[in-house]
This record gives C-alpha cells, structure tokens and sequence, in this order.
C-alpha cells in the first residue's frame, strides 16, 4: 500500500480523525480531500497535482487525503456526494462539502477549483467585521459588512452580519430589506423573528394575545407563550406569534420543544 508523505499542508485521514480534521477544520481554512486508492491509476496522477498545489498555496487550504480501501469514512463520503468512482476530490467550506470532481484533471483545471473554494476579499472583510462585533465595535462592524457586501452583494456572510448589527441598532426596516434575499436561510430567520417580536413592545390594544405579545417583547417566554397557547381559540394569528417566538429561542430550546407539543394538542 503506497503511503501519504504527509506536511504541514497535506495530511492523511482516518475514521478516528475526519471530524476533527475535515469537518471541524474546514471552518478555520478549506479543506481539499482527496479520495485514493493504491491501485488506482489515475489516483496517482491526480495526488501529486494536489499535493504540489497544497505546498504552493502555502496553507491556504488543508489536503486531507483518504485511502478508500482502508477508511469505511471514504467509502461514506464517495456515497454521500453519489460518487462511483476514484479519484474523487471533494471540497469542504465551514463544515460541509461544496464542491467536487471526479477524475484526472490537469493542473490548471485544480488550481481553478481550489480557487473557488478559497475566500474572497468579501469573505475576508465580512470575518474581519464578525470579529469587530463580537467584540462589541457595531460601528467598525457595520462599515465592514458594507465594504465587503459593495464587493460582493451576494456575500451571505455579510448581509447577514450587517442584517445583525442593524436589528441591534434598531434599524429594522433597513435590517429586514437587507435580510430578505437570504430567505430561506435559518440564521436570517432568527433575526427577522427577534426583529418581529422586538416589535411588539409597542403594541398598545388590549386582550390576551396582545398582553402576551408585549411578554415575549420582554423576554419572559413562559408566559408569553402560555398566554399565546390562551388566544389559540378567539385569535387565528397567536399561531404565528408562537411560530415567531419558537424561531427566535432555537428549536432545540427546551420551552420551544414543550409548546410545540403543546400547540399540536390544541390544533389537531
């Protein structure tokens, strides 16, 4: 069995490994996995391109490379990604894999994929403005998203960071036309849902939902959910609301696991 001269660039993966190395390392840098065999003739093509790229890229990406005939998570992935055949190449960004071919590809052909693969100067400015805001900088942050969203209007990360910062801030309507085009997009749910019910702090009518809405605008969940469960009956939009509250605390919430099942019993 040939053996993987691995570097700081390249390195093998096992079953034990995977996770750490190429799920949870690819949210620190992508990571290239190549998916070999010692017999396969093309393999041997293909590995000496990738590892050759991977030292010039000076660890721009990780090479993670996988012996499908001694590693059952090679088999696994060459399924996951509907692959029948070696090599496969499969590229992983912030823990999933996003792009892949299969075969001998020259050189210039890889470069180009590892190319799509490596961030762009939007997704630099877009980290770098995630950093200034979880230090608490909304200003630094929110000029930083809009540098990198000018350079890339598509650029998920900064829409939704300055979607984040403007929610903060309390510029809703700009936050929302800003969060819009992610839909459906779970993080960009979650913060239109905190805008929508941060909203209800200024709800003046009377009644149940209404008092019930102002709870959850407060953050006292419990009851605000408990008097939405109440409205179910005389109200078709307490639904909603709950809907709203159970995206802003997480599905896996205790108190949204509690009133989903609660909401089912009085619906159905």
């Amino acid at each position: 069995m040939a053996e993987v001269a691995t570097t700081t660039n390249v390195v093998e993966v096992t079953d034990e490994n995977f996770q750490q190395v190429v799920i949870e390392g690819s949210k620190e840098r992508p990571v290239v996995v190549d998916l070999w065999a010692a017999w396969c003739g093309p393999c041997r093509v293909i590995g000496p391109i990738l590892e050759k790229i991977a030292e010039e890229r000076k660890g721009a990406f990780l090479l993670a490379k996988i012996n499908v005939d001694t590693e059952s998570v090679g088999q696994a992935l060459l399924q996951a990604v509907r692959s029948q055949g070696i090599p496969t190449v499969v590229g992983f960004r912030d823990g999933k894999a996003v792009d892949m071919f299969i075969g001998a590809y020259p050189e210039p052909a890889v470069n180009e994929f590892i190319d799509r693969l490596l961030p762009t100067p939007a997704d630099l400015e877009a980290k770098a403005a995630a950093a200034e805001e979880a230090e608490g900088d909304l200003d630094d942050a929110e000029r930083k998203y809009r540098e990198a969203l000018e350079a890339d209007p598509n650029n998920r990360a900064a829409r939704l960071g300055l979607g984040r910062v403007l929610a903060q801030r309390g510029a809703h309507a700009e936050a929302r036309e800003i969060l819009m085009p992610l839909l459906p997009d779970d993080e960009a749910e979650k913060v239109l849902a905190e805008i929508e019910v941060a909203s209800w702090a200024g709800i003046s009518e009377p009644g149940t939902l209404a008092s019930a809405k102002r709870l959850a605008a407060q953050g006292r969940w419990r009851e605000a959910l408990d008097g939405m469960l109440g409205a179910l009956k005389d109200d078709p939009d307490a639904r909603r609301a709950m809907l709203e509250v159970f995206t802003v605390l997480g599905e896996d919430h205790e108190l949204t696991r509690e009133y989903r099942r609660k909401l089912a019993n009085a619906l159905f």
